[in-house]
Formats: C-alpha cells, sequence, structure tokens
C-alpha cells in the first residue's frame, strides 16, 4: 500500500450502518480500515508511537470483524506463536486458513 502525503482525510461512518446491504457494508468497512492504515502510517511518522499503538488495535478488531475471527480463534493463533510451534487443536476446532502460522 502506497503512503499518502499530507494530513489523511478523516471518514465518519454513518448511523443505520446495520439496515445496509452486506456488501455495502463490507465495502464501507475496508473504506474506513484502509483510511485507519493511513492515520496509523501518518502517526508512525510522526514518532506518536502509543496513538498509533492504539489506532493498531482498532485495525485489528475491524480485521477481525471483517473476516469473521471470533476471540477464541485469536487467542488459539496468540497462544500457538507464544508457544512456538503449533498448539493442540481439537478435532472439531480448525483454525481459518487465513490465520495459520507461517513461519
Amino acid at each position: 500500500m502506497k503512503r499518502k502525503r499530507g494530513t489523511p482525510r478523516l471518514y465518519l461512518a454513518a448511523s443505520g450502518v446495520e439496515d445496509m446491504p452486506v456488501a455495502n457494508t463490507e465495502e464501507r468497512l475496508l473504506a474506513l480500515l484502509a483510511t485507519l492504515e493511513e492515520c496509523q502510517a501518518f502517526l508512525t511518522d510522526r514518532t506518536n508511537t502509543e496513538t498509533a499503538r492504539l489506532l493498531s488495535l482498532a485495525i485489528l478488531e475491524l480485521r477481525m470483524e471483517l473476516h469473521k475471527v471470533t476471540d477464541s480463534e485469536l487467542k488459539a493463533l496468540c497462544d500457538m506463536i507464544a508457544s512456538d510451534g503449533p498448539a493442540p487443536e481439537p478435532a472439531t476446532r480448525q483454525l481459518p486458513p487465513y490465520l495459520r502460522l507461517v513461519k
């Protein structure tokens, strides 16, 4: 993703997103995600690391929502990374392919 120079344009999410068609909602969330990533890059360039880290949490939460990742799936991935190897998974619960640990 190419960084844009200057102050990033901010977009406010409109109310009533619940009533929007799924494709339109995902499109708006992707646009919001791009805006948040631009803001994070802007803050990082300005060495405002604490605020950039807080924004990264919002970006993670939004990505989880877009990809329908549950908290338990994220925890399983974090546990796998922390143990530096594949953790035993229940036979009925497999991680989605986008959460696989790649070394």
